[in-house]
């Protein structure tokens, strides 16, 4: 069986000696035996034990408390729970390196179409790129309503072209028009945009916004704040900015 020096086995823990002396002294972790010449010597259940230690002491537990629970009928059902935990942590962590490293790239990907850019500008594109996931969920559900009007509409142009049959048509402008307004009135509340010159957050009136000419990242715009008239940037209304631009 194999015998691990104070050296040794702190080096396999990633501490230092001082640390295994230490919970020597507080008899969280007393060495198997001793050498003819007086050196602490640990066993391979020695070595389990202080990587559980140094365990616990990551996850945050107090010396007093690991003593208590080493000492315990059961201390692995403690343990597993602790486990369950820091791995829930570790996967949280996990999950939000990974959102900012998807945000990094596509600041990158975005300052790569943008000749002159500054400080504001980076800004701008973080911001809408914190919300590009409410923006998708958007543009979703936009496109989830508004495929059955859309089938619709083609069904009732087919059956006039046809067969001749003309009121499946009005039907569809009697649901389509009222779907226009709502699902208008829904989106727009829920988007701002980002003025390229300024770099001011702007809601526009209702009326400018749904007629601009836009992408679906971008929508040709007059900024209330400079007066820049040109693309600005679309994003989601995550603030308390106002529902419409005042005149």
């Amino acid at each position: 069986m194999s015998k691990y020096t104070t050296g040794e086995i702190a080096k396999l823990c990633g501490v230092s000696v001082r640390t295994v002396q230490y919970y020597d002294s507080r008899n969280l972790l007393t060495p198997s035996e001793l050498s003819e010449g007086g050196r602490r010597l640990y066993s391979e259940e020695d070595l389990k034990k202080m990587k559980i230690i140094c365990f616990l002491r990551e996850a945050g537990v107090s010396l007093g408390s690991i003593g208590e629970l080493l000492s315990d009928n059961d201390p692995e059902s403690v343990i597993s729970i602790l486990l369950d935990e820091h791995e829930k942590l570790l996967l949280e962590e996990i999950n939000e390196r990974k959102n900012k490293l998807e945000m990094l790239e596509g600041i990158k990907r975005e300052l790569k179409s943008i000749k002159n850019f500054s400080v504001e500008s980076i800004g701008d594109i973080a911001y809408a790129m914190e919300n590009k996931k409410k923006m998708r969920k958007l543009h979703t559900i936009l496109i989830l309503t508004g495929l059955p009007v859309t089938i619709l509409q083609w069904a009732s142009i087919a059956l006039w072209i046809i067969k001749g049959i003309w009121w499946p048509f009005i039907l569809w402008a009697v649901i389509a028009i009222p779907w226009g307004i709502i699902i208008s009135l829904y989106y727009f509340k829920r988007v701002v945009y980002i003025c390229p010159k300024c770099h001011e957050i702007f809601k526009p009136k209702l009326k400018e916004a749904f007629w601009a000419n836009h992408t679906p990242t971008l929508r040709k715009l007059t900024c209330p704040c400079c007066g820049h008239k040109g693309f600005c940037v679309e994003t989601y209304n995550n603030s308390n900015t106002p529902t419409e631009t005042p005149n």
